[in-house]
């Protein structure tokens, strides 16, 4: 028996059982979802820094939609959230690095 403790997709229960193998799961109140959540998003970011995969910026924006979501807001709105953001502030496009600002 392996044990892992973390936060997974809706239907990974389903493919460990399709696997021929048990699996023991919960479902996580809000409060440990989010926290949870939280832990993976940093995991994923982890990840994501090793190995520069493309894959594991796949999952980090699946965990934003998911803490999005959580906290009642859709995909759709943080879409237009973020490109008003864009239109005030600007994308990273340019690939600007701030050095200082003198007073």
């Amino acid at each position: 028996m392996k044990v892992y403790n973390k936060l997974i997709r809706d239907r990974i229960p389903e493919i460990i059982q399709k696997a021929g193998k048990n699996c023991k799961v919960i479902t996580l109140k809000n409060e440990d979802y989010l926290r949870h959540l939280n832990k993976k998003l940093q995991e994923e970011l982890d990840e994501y820094y090793e190995s520069k995969n493309i894959e594991e910026l796949v999952d980090l924006l699946e965990i934003v939609y998911a803490i999005a979501e959580h906290h009642g807001i859709s995909r759709k709105k943080i879409e237009e959230m973020r490109l008003v953001k864009r239109e005030k502030r600007g994308g990273f496009n340019k690939k600007l690095f701030l050095i200082e600002v003198d007073d």
